[in-house]
């Protein structure tokens, strides 16, 4: 056998081996990368498991046709994201090569949701989508009355398998879907804009939006539970764990909030003299993470509000950074992506992508993905 028909059959095996190995990953169910959701989780925590080394490689990019303010999610080896060229794509994570791409005929600035093999977007002509998620195929549309940033979320129906969908638009409204057939179930009305993603927690939707209340609403029904005035507008997402919810808001201020209490228990940052935040937090074991709009990435311990350390940018900080093996993932419009320490904040990697990033970064199985406003989608590697 000649060096050629050896490099040939080495080919075809490692072809095969590869094949076997995506294969049993479909029958199995097993899945090595996973982050299905904006911030990992439907409560919002913005934590992601595994490790995370301190070395970092750049192994892809891929080109969209305009800016990418959607963040990534991850599932079933394959990066969903949405650009501002009304598009929805979907990419080999190994890779970054194309798998498909979907055109929506309006700008995607929310994060998909993956859910039961299905892709469910919201995009700025108001409009739900639901994308088969193999193939692109669009299953279903529902009209809300105006724009949607946030991402959908979604809960089971107790006693049963149905799943809802609930997604906030800037109709003032959150609707809630079947989402077998994007059917609407009940909405619920506020008196102004929703911009973020509804959290999920214990059967209750926990949300903010520019009435400047932090809602408490049942799955179920769409009851309100409660409403806390916060005093300004909100413009991320709560992040919730147990009975607390920890959310910035416009008046320059990131709040805990008891959610059995129905009371504010610590405030932190500047109310008269600070910046916005437009970041959600991610939760730690002791300490809360969120960016600002003053150039700094903080972190409070997350019983009193107490500053831990911050972490100066060089821009606004309106991405929501990511926890994982006790290290923050940080990104901001200065164009850089940053790696510090979760214990000090301490820088131990950086990269320099040269333009401005406004989207979350999707974290699972040591890959970090993410998109930037020179409609490029990055993904990075640990080792």
């Amino acid at each position: 056998m000649n060096p050629i028909q050896i490099l040939m059959k080495r080919w075809l095996f490692m072809r095969f081996f590869i094949g076997w190995v995506l294969l049993s990953v479909q029958l199995w169910g097993i899945e090595s990368a996973h982050w299905p959701i904006f911030r990992g989780d439907p409560a919002l925590t913005g934590r992601a498991s595994g490790s995370l080394s301190e070395s970092l490689q750049l192994i892809w990019t891929f080109k969209t046709g305009d800016d990418i303010k959607s963040s990534p999610v991850i599932a079933n080896e394959t990066v969903f994201i949405g650009s501002d060229d009304d598009t929805l794509y979907a990419l080999d994570l190994q890779t970054g090569i194309r798998r498909w791409a979907s055109d929506t005929g309006s700008s995607i600035e929310a994060p998909p949701l993956f859910l039961d093999g299905r892709i469910i977007v919201g995009s700025l002509d108001g409009a739900v989508r639901s994308f088969d998620s193999n193939s692109g195929k669009l299953n279903w549309t529902y009209e809300t009355g105006q724009q949607i940033i946030g991402s959908a979320n979604w809960a089971s129906v107790s006693g049963g398998d149905e799943k809802l969908i609930v997604i906030g638009s800037y109709d003032n409204q959150i609707h809630c879907l079947n989402v077998q057939f994007g059917k609407p179930v009940w909405t619920f009305n506020t008196d102004n804009y929703i911009n973020g993603a509804p959290a999920i927690s214990q059967k209750r939707i926990i949300f903010g939006g520019c009435d400047a209340l932090l809602h408490q609403v049942s799955v179920h029904g769409g009851k309100a539970i409660s409403q806390i005035d916060l005093g300004s507008y909100i413009a991320g997402s709560a992040a919730v764990e147990g009975h607390f919810a920890y959310v910035g808001h416009y008046g320059n201020q990131l709040v805990c909030v008891d959610l059995m209490k129905k009371t504010i228990l610590w405030k932190f940052g500047d109310e008269k003299g600070g910046d916005p935040f437009f970041s959600s937090p991610a939760i730690g074991k002791t300490g809360v993470v969120i960016g600002s709009r003053d150039e700094f990435v903080y972190c409070v311990d997350k019983k009193t509000g107490k500053l831990l350390w911050k972490f100066p940018t060089q821009d606004e900080v309106d991405s929501s950074p990511v926890i994982c093996d006790e290290k923050v993932i940080a990104c901001s419009r200065d164009g850089w992506i940053y790696l510090l320490s979760m214990e000090d904040g301490q820088e131990l990697w950086s990269y320099e992508i040269g333009a401005a990033i406004s989207g979350s970064p999707a974290v699972a199985d040591g890959w970090i993905i993410v998109g930037a406003e020179d409609g490029r989608v990055y993904g990075f590697r640990s080792y």
